[in-house]
């Protein structure tokens, strides 16, 4: 049996009884809008089909593909900050200024 990989396009061997393990299908459920929306605009975009951006998305965002998976949202930091007193003295610290490192 011959299975095509999305994300290089070249074919590869895999054995009969390996094919379901090989990845050759999924279904996936609850998929929420907005990621249904994005890897539509994505599909129609680049001219590919909306099965090949969603293996590409999930290959980027494993880990797994040749480009790195570039975060562009501190979103998840929101609302985290703390007043902590140990941070601030530390900070301090790093601010004063000694004089004989510049006469």
């Amino acid at each position: 049996m011959r299975y095509q990989e999305m994300t290089s396009g070249e074919s590869v061997d895999v054995p009969a009884d390996g094919a379901y393990n090989a990845g050759m299908q999924y279904t996936l459920r609850g998929v929420p809008p907005e990621v249904d929306r994005a890897l539509r605009d994505r599909a129609q975009r680049e001219g590919i089909s909306l099965n090949q951006a969603a293996v590409e998305a999930l290959v980027r965002a494993l880990g797994l593909g040749d480009r790195p998976v570039r975060h562009r949202s501190l979103d998840a930091l929101r609302g985290t900050w703390y007043d902590d007193p140990d941070f601030e003295r530390a900070i301090a610290e790093q601010h004063r200024i000694d004089d004989s490192l510049w006469s």
